[in-house]
């Protein structure tokens, strides 16, 4: 009996080749960080609790942390500890782990995200709004004020009082030149 990477079902692969998903396990999904780096991992259930997520990514003191599902049109959705997913539907292969028990609300482009971190870095969020990181600029919306740059690797903070509000567009246009 071969054990090896090969029966392990991959399941952004699966749905990428437009396959049927098994009905049993292991299946490979991925899991990442508060700066969307993502790691594949191993699971058995093809219907797992957010704590099995967590067990299966190695997080220890699961209930310190909060997991979110990465939906295929990029948003994303928090998974609580006893609530399950379903594997084998597609779009749910991906997965955001914070080290943290409480989530912060922002919008961007007009999306409204629940972020599990208290900053959030100008990169990650020309990520999570899946613009080209090298031709695009990320902003805080000042109300009444002057909207403030945000640079790749500069955090803004997510814990004061209210909602904060990003957008992005192309730093610098063609228009005009000669």
């Amino acid at each position: 009996m071969t054990t090896g990477t090969t029966d392990i079902e991959d399941v952004a692969a699966s749905l990428a080749a437009g396959s049927k998903h098994r009905a049993h396990g292991p299946y490979r999904m991925e899991v990442g960080d508060a700066e969307l780096a993502f790691r594949p991992v191993r699971i058995d259930d093809p219907v797992p609790t957010g704590r099995q997520i967590l067990d299966a990514a190695g997080i220890r003191q699961v209930e310190e942390h909060l997991l979110f599902l990465v939906l295929s049109n990029g948003e994303l959705e928090e998974l609580r500890l006893d609530e399950t997913t379903d594997l084998r539907g597609g779009g749910v292969e991906r997965f955001l782990i914070f080290a943290s028990a409480e989530s912060y609300r922002i919008e961007l482009d007009r999306k409204v995200f629940e972020w599990g971190a208290c900053a959030i870095s100008g990169r990650v969020l020309k990520r999570l709004a899946g613009v080209d990181p090298a031709t695009y600029g990320v902003w805080l919306e000042v109300r009444g004020g002057e909207d403030q740059p945000v640079g790749d690797s500069e955090l803004v903070r997510l814990d004061g009082k209210g909602l904060e509000r990003f957008f992005t567009g192309i730093t610098q246009t063609t228009e005009g030149a000669a």
